[in-house]
């Protein structure tokens, strides 16, 4: 099993990333720290696999926390949550060695994908040939930045952002109208969004006929 020590001071918050990390198999709770003070405690008592850290603690600053893991000589893997979309915030977490980054609010999905890559990453074994194999171990755990075949990055923020603006949700033909595709390739965006933990679909059921998909990216986690 993997151990992971879940730190957020928001009760509720911590209680449901707790809820979640539990939900993934092969992965296990091994405590709940509501500062990063009580986190380093915990870390010097019992040593984890992996961090799920908030990076806005009452006490300290997440990254306050990881520099204090790191110089304690502690090996276990971070995973920074934060609703913090600053770039050097994000520069800072990745060159203090934090392996994966989560903004909040994420879904149940989002999370699954992040720890099941983890899992994979640790199953790694063996000893790399070349540079080849490096790159394969490291891309498992941080994912591939490469689209389907077909698809672009421009357009695929493009389809995301308007979802951002329509919080109710949208249609696959609204979608297209609104960023000038066809139905069938805005259709094709929303459901790798889906697929990604980015978005959710849901039907909307009218009066006649059979009820209309609506996509939508949730504004809770």
């Amino acid at each position: 099993m993997i151990s992971v020590l879940v730190v957020e001071d928001e009760e509720i918050t911590a209680e449901a990333n707790r809820i979640y990390v539990e939900r993934v198999p092969g992965f296990e709770v091994a405590g709940v720290a509501r500062s990063g003070g009580e986190a380093l405690r915990f870390l010097r008592k019992r040593p984890v696999d992996l961090i799920l850290l908030d990076l806005h603690l009452p006490d300290m600053h997440g990254l306050e926390v990881c520099r204090a893991v790191r110089a304690g000589g502690l090996m276990c893997d971070i995973i920074a949550v934060t609703s913090a979309r600053d770039l050097a915030v994000v520069r800072s977490a990745v060159s203090l060695g934090i392996s994966q980054y989560l903004l909040k609010p994420f879904t149940f999905a989002t999370l699954l994908e992040k720890l099941t890559r983890y899992a994979r990453f640790k199953d790694e074994a063996g000893v790399a040939v070349g540079q080849g194999d490096v790159d394969r171990v490291l891309g498992t755990l941080r994912g591939s930045s490469e689209l389907p075949k077909g698809m672009s990055k421009d357009t695929l923020d493009a389809v995301a952002a308007k979802l951002r603006e329509r919080p109710e949700g949208m249609a696959a033909q609204a979608v297209a109208d609104a960023i000038g595709v066809s139905r069938v390739t805005a259709r094709r965006y929303l459901e790798h969004l889906v697929e990604l933990g980015v978005a959710a679909r849901m039907p909307q059921y009218g009066a006649v006929g059979r009820p209309e998909l609506l996509y939508r990216i949730p504004i809770e986690s």
